[in-house]
């Protein structure tokens, strides 16, 4: 096995899926403190009151929010709001490093909310608390590796300037990742933007022209504020690197008919490429005007935009990898896997979690390669796990072998690409402990090594418990990937 020294191992969390306190310390409101909960069947909804004083639910969409006109986002007392309470990281977070460092963690993959530390000006209390987690982190030998933005700006600035779209966000997001790096001297490794290719993924109908343009240009309007505030970190930090991060969203063609090739070159593209090809080359790639003309959109890209992406290219290129999808132009009937809108059909060749997504270790493989031969600079693996049903037994353990399975498979792919060149930096796992599903508001979606008692509903007692899998993460961590066994 063939991980270099200094390999950094780890856990992911996002602020407003496992942090809680939504209402402490300072914190203002977010998009999702509005999002109710949901499952696989019936989508998470945004909630609304009316001027009459009515209640409504819209979509629940992470860039931003249609709202009725004079609607104002708002908490129905008759609804439940997962991310709220999450599971409440912001007052076990030393019980929990703890745990990570028992895991032989060397990283911890974590967001800033934008919310907590900046809701209006600077909150000193947010401030200190991300102050305190870090000290903690490092009190173990644990790099912090910091993103600035996970679907958690201030939900005032969707209800006020219509969120992402709105050119004036540059300049709001630029603010706020200044003033992180300066106060937070500690940290070592920043990232912009978590999974900055979602915006692609947040049109719910492909056929309303003025959707589609909109978040293109929420796109657009992300990838300049992430250059623009790696130039920043460039020209005052040198010794410090920052990266930003893409979903994933890996496809092989179904068959070997060419026409598939095709789309599913076209598919890559437009999911992967499109975004990537800019934060790391510094320019929209050569596809990038045939496929606006095809979507007949126009977007807003001055001269400055061009000047800053050019300028603000990253250190290292981040991505997440669950599952792989396949693309066919042979429309038969086939089922489509998943339960997000982005997936495309069944693969015949690979089984599939309990939220039907395709495990697929020796994707991840060819990806890595795919990826690295593209840029030529370090890669992150940064979110990677197994969402199951856990069951928590009588003995206090939960015994989740299929998680132990699914990540000894994806590193032992991880180590045969390093042997074949290409130069990983670090592998963090998504969930290390229990949170809120992004897409479904469920928590009954472990991913996790920690299990933490509650359910989907709130109730439970928070106590953290060890899976079977955290004895294997640790074997894994603590032997560089050498004991898989």
């Amino acid at each position: 096995m063939s991980f270099p020294k200094g390999f950094l191992w780890g856990g992911d969390i996002s602020a407003n899926q496992c942090e809680g306190g939504w209402d402490e310390g300072g914190k203002s409101p977010n998009m999702t403190d509005y999002h109710t909960g949901g499952n696989v069947n019936e989508p998470r909804m945004a909630t609304y009151i009316m001027p009459d004083g009515t209640y409504g639910k819209t979509p629940a969409m992470i860039e931003n929010c249609n709202l009725p006109e004079g609607a104002k986002l708002a908490i129905n007392p008759d609804e439940f709001y997962p991310n709220h309470k999450a599971t409440d990281f912001y007052h076990h977070y030393k019980e929990d490093i703890a745990m990570f460092a028992e895991l032989g963690f060397k990283a911890f993959n974590m967001t800033l909310s934008w919310a907590r530390i900046f809701p209006k000006g600077i909150n000193p209390e947010g401030v200190e608390f991300y102050h305190n987690v870090f000290k903690e982190c490092l009190k173990y030998g644990i790099e912090p590796l910091v993103h600035l933005y996970k679907y958690d700006m201030p939900a005032f600035y969707i209800e006020e300037l219509g969120g992402w779209k709105n050119r004036v966000l540059i300049d709001e997001f630029v603010e706020f990742g200044k003033a992180s790096i300066d106060e937070f001297q500690e940290v070592t490794y920043w990232s912009t933007f978590n999974e900055i290719n979602a915006a692609q993924f947040s049109i719910l109908d492909s056929s309303n022209q003025e959707e589609v343009q909109r978040q293109y240009q929420v796109l657009h309007n992300q990838l300049v504020a992430s250059a623009k505030v790696v130039k920043y970190l460039h020209d005052n930090y040198p010794n410090k690197k920052i990266g930003c991060m893409q979903a994933g969203i890996f496809t092989h063609a179904l068959t070997c008919d060419p026409e598939d090739e095709l789309a599913n070159q076209k598919e890559m593209q437009t999911n992967f490429w499109y975004a990537g090809d800019v934060f790391v080359r510094g320019y929209y790639p050569s596809y990038a005007k045939h496929l606006w003309k095809e979507l007949n959109i126009t977007l807003d890209i001055t001269e400055e935009d061009t000047k800053s992406l050019k300028e603000g290219t990253v250190d290292f290129f981040e991505f997440s990898y669950y599952f792989s999808n396949c693309v066919t132009t042979h429309l038969d009937g086939e089922e489509a896997t998943g339960n997000l809108n982005f997936m495309g059909k069944k693969n015949p060749y690979l089984k599939e979690s309990d939220w039907g997504w395709a495990i697929d270790p020796k994707g991840l493989k060819f990806f890595m390669h795919e990826i690295y031969d593209r840029y030529q600079i370090p890669l992150m693996n940064c979110e990677n796990g197994l969402g199951a049903f856990d069951i928590l037994e009588e003995d206090g353990r939960v015994h989740d072998q299929y998680r132990i399975d699914y990540m000894r498979e994806h590193v032992k792919a991880m180590s045969e690409g390093i042997d074949e060149g290409v130069n990983l930096m670090g592998y963090t796992w998504w969930g290390c402990i229990d949170l809120v599903s992004a897409s479904t508001g469920e928590i009954r979606k472990r991913y996790g090594f920690i299990y933490v008692d509650v359910d989907d509903f709130g109730n439970g007692t928070y106590k953290r418990y060890k899976k079977d899998s955290f004895e294997y993460c640790k074997k894994v961590y603590t032997s560089n990937g050498e004991d898989l066994d």
